[in-house]
């Protein structure tokens, strides 16, 4: 990879969460493709391994978890054969916290009970206190929060119920009129107020509007499951420890006591140097 300064790669970065194609961002800066997408991988790699590390006795009360669904090279209905167990649907697992608004852990894999375990088991990993959590209806979070919390967790569903879908709107990404919830406890005893998934249903919308990647319509979709990785791993890092939250007037892992201070994206270029050394 050419040298880049320290501003320039931080530049970089900060195109990249903002939703910018490599590409778009080639043109703009005067950087090859070659050497953003090598800093894609360095710095997705180094994003990854610092949340995973400092992620851990997390002191949360209310956590939110949910899906959102993207696709890599081809949706699964277009991959060709010699891309099969490497391409198609990709589903994305978050969690947050509803109080401090950090998101802890995310998953890469399809919508599989097993995809559901490992995040599931993945999260319960990071926690220190007992917590309530809501999921959507997806059956396959009831098993896997069983498996990794047993009786030591408040769990509860948000069951949304649909209307039909009108003939205009079939085939297209919208879904049909939500009509109503139904709140349904599992585990424990968890507080009828806080059973939702507002605000993680709220974070994948941001996913989608912010990560180019994610865009529905474009050829900007990930060629590489590596890749749409690492592009995770700088979104979430950069919204974790970067981005001033603005109801809470810090960023999520401040507010979290994960953090002691307001990271820079140049903190973040630090960061990836320092485990190049």
């Amino acid at each position: 990879m050419n040298k880049l300064s320290t501003q320039q790669r931080a530049q970089i970065l900060g195109m990249m969460v903002e939703g910018m194609s490599i590409r778009a961002i080639s043109r703009l800066t005067g950087a090859s493709k070659n050497t953003i997408a090598k800093l894609l991988v360095d710095a997705g790699k180094a994003c990854a391994e610092y949340q995973d590390g400092v992620f851990r006795k997390l002191s949360c009360r209310r956590l939110q978890v949910d899906e959102i669904w993207s696709f890599v090279y081809a949706k699964a209905k277009n991959v060709p054969e010699d891309k099969q167990g490497e391409a198609g649907d990709v589903w994305t697992w978050t969690a947050i916290d509803a109080d401090t608004k950090l998101v802890p852990s995310f998953y890469l894999g399809d919508r599989s009970g097993e995809s559901a375990k490992a995040f599931i088991s993945d999260l319960a990993s990071r926690l220190a206190t007992r917590v309530q959590l809501t999921s959507d209806g997806l059956k396959a979070y009831v098993e896997a929060v069983d498996d990794a919390f047993g009786t030591e967790i408040d769990f509860a569903q948000l069951v949304k119920i649909y209307g039909d879908t009108p003939e205009s709107m079939k085939g297209k990404y919208s879904p049909a009129e939500c009509t109503g919830a139904k709140k349904t406890p599992i585990t424990g005893n968890p507080d009828g107020k806080h059973i939702s998934t507002s605000f993680v249903e709220r974070q994948n919308l941001n996913i989608r509007m912010g990560n180019r990647r994610f865009t529905r319509l474009t050829n900007a979709f990930s060629k590489k499951i590596e890749n749409h990785f690492y592009a995770l791993a700088i979104y979430f890092m950069h919204y974790n420890f970067v981005r001033i939250h603005q109801t809470l007037r810090v960023s999520p892992a401040m507010a979290a006591g994960v953090s002691e201070k307001l990271w820079s994206l140049e903190d973040v270029v630090g960061m990836i140097d320092v485990d190049m050394d």
